[in-house]
């Protein structure tokens, strides 16, 4: 029969004793409820096919998540259902994000879709609580990332290297001797003594 594993075992003496202060002033988290009904600006993280447990039912499941406000951060997830009886609702709902075919399902969604949906309180047959996306409508997209490129106008990521024939050359670094070697430099670092 193997010895259960200690605390000491795992830890060393600071770390154990850094963990029980820690222990003393954690408050136990609370168990992750629904969120209250309402409406709320998401961040559509993903969208997966998937089959339901129970009756491996096919469907597209989006992963949501607040992005301002007392519940920034937390999940919402919504269940399109691909069945003869819910195809008109799941084709509508897919359509205001911008996917019109079954192909465009095994492919990532783009990044950054906003939404702004209501929420509401479903109770299970198992007397659990979750929430049901009652309706939503497309918000925009998020800003990308400041080094992205953008497809503005005033952005031109064409590259001619003739233009770089028209304009003059850096001058070329001045050499100075540091200790017993050479170092090139160029800048202001150096006064713009030359």
């Amino acid at each position: 029969m193997t010895e259960r594993k200690k605390l000491s075992d795992i830890l060393h003496n600071s770390e154990r004793e850094s963990l029980a202060e820690t222990w003393k002033r954690t408050e136990a988290a609370a168990d992750f409820a629904p969120l209250p009904a309402g409406e709320y600006l998401f961040r559509i993280l993903s969208g997966e096919l998937f089959t339901s447990k129970q009756r491996s039912t096919p469907g597209y499941k989006l992963t949501l998540e607040v992005t301002e406000g007392e519940y920034e951060s937390r999940r919402a997830w919504v269940d399109l259902w691909l069945t003869p009886a819910a195809l008109p609702m799941t084709k509508r709902d897919l359509a205001k994000l911008g996917i019109t075919s079954l192909e465009q399902l095994e492919k990532p969604l783009p990044a950054g879709i906003l939404i702004r949906g209501k929420l509401a309180i479903r109770r299970n047959d198992d007397g659990s609580e979750s929430n049901r996306l009652t309706r939503f409508e497309c918000a925009g997209i998020e800003p990308g990332d400041a080094f992205e490129p953008t497809d503005t106008p005033e952005a031109d990521a064409s590259f001619d290297p003739s233009q770089l024939e028209k304009e003059p050359a850096p001058p070329p670094p001045s050499r100075r001797m540091h200790g017993k070697q050479a170092v090139e430099a160029n800048g202001s670092h150096l006064g713009d003594r030359r």
